[in-house]
């Protein structure tokens, strides 16, 4: 999944907010982690709703075969959305479907053909699957790769998204390296470009560019400020990811540097940060079992739970449960992870 970024780096909401906004302080006990089901095809985005439902997007195979689901609390999937975007590239990556977001009744789904919406008010849990035929995307990329950037990668890869205070949907670009907004009335605009670093050794091993792109991987809101996670693109350097905060103007401030290869953030309802870590890269990729959940203070650290298997995405749904997805081994390996504090 994320070799996209090889790619990319050498070419390179609480009233309103439903979605992954404030939460309730979260305990401190020591976490317990079960696996609720496996079996799943590249999860991406876990999501939950005010009814404690939990939604799961899958990437699929590459053959068109990607998909939203329902996971129940003991563990079985009803598919809800099917037939999503599912294609691999001849680097035997996918481009497919990522995150999603519940927001005032509607669920949101990025995919590489757009933003899909689908109102929830009238699902139930083993309704028949709808088809992604059945519904339009809205192709925002179109905006990004039409925009002259500062530094222009001439790519879009909308990753993730918030709900933010004034209703707009906010987004993380991870190819274009930007935040991009969407108004209620579906205005867009760029918010802000997220700065890259120099590549602390461009020699290797292994041999990378001079300038390391940021790759923005997540955002959520306080109802003050919002806070933005980084991957940093290839090759990957360990302990150099960043957690930035941005005032509601867009103005980019460090929160916290030293982390690997991020890509979740969630607030911990005390101003801190809850960060999903996916790995550490290897000589030959990113190694398993080394995704970690941390508490990130400023300052310091917390490290929560260590040894997870390429995580890719972190929910909160109350102040003693959180689900992580993780991808695992292989294309059928994923699973969703339920932690309980």
């Amino acid at each position: 999944m994320f070799n996209k970024y090889v790619t990319v780096s050498f070419l390179l909401a609480a009233s309103l907010f439903i979605g992954c906004q404030d939460h309730p302080p979260v305990s401190s006990s020591v976490p317990v982690v079960t696996t609720l089901v496996s079996g799943l095809a590249g999860p991406i985005g876990v999501e939950t709703d005010g009814k404690g439902r939990i939604f799961v997007t899958e990437q699929g195979t590459g053959q068109n075969d990607g998909r939203v689901s329902e996971v129940t609390a003991d563990g079985k999937v009803y598919p809800v959305i099917t037939g999503l975007y599912s294609f691999k590239r001849p680097d035997n990556e996918l481009d497919a479907t990522d995150h999603l977001l519940i927001a005032n009744g509607i669920l949101y789904v990025l995919n590489a053909k757009g933003l899909y919406r689908l109102n929830l008010a009238s699902f139930k849990t083993g309704d028949t699957p709808i088809p992604a035929s059945s519904l339009t995307p809205e192709y925002i990329q179109q905006f990004v790769l039409d925009h002259n950037f500062t530094q222009d990668t001439g790519e879009s890869h909308l990753y993730n998204m918030i709900l933010g205070p004034d209703g707009s949907l906010y987004f993380t670009d991870a190819a274009a390296n930007a935040i991009i907004r969407r108004s209620p009335s579906g205005q867009l605009s760029v918010v802000t470009e997220v700065p890259g670093i120099p590549n602390p050794n461009p020699a290797g091993p292994p041999p990378g560019p001079p300038f390391i792109q940021s790759v923005p991987t997540s955002i959520t809101f306080d109802s003050r400020q919002f806070a933005i996670s980084t991957l940093l693109g290839f090759p990957f350097p360990a302990g150099k990811s960043i957690i930035y905060q941005m005032d509601l103007t867009g103005k980019l401030t460090v929160y916290q540097q030293g982390f690997n290869s991020l890509v979740d953030i969630e607030n911990d309802g005390y101003g801190r940060y809850f960060v999903l870590e996916h790995a550490v890269f290897g000589p030959t990729g990113f190694m398993a079992n080394t995704g970690r959940l941390l508490r990130a203070k400023g300052t310091g650290t917390d490290v929560l739970i260590s040894g997870l298997n390429l995580p890719t995405d972190l929910r909160f749904s109350d102040a003693h449960t959180a689900y992580i997805t993780t991808l695992g081994n292989g294309p059928s390996n994923g699973a969703l992870l339920k932690v309980t504090f």
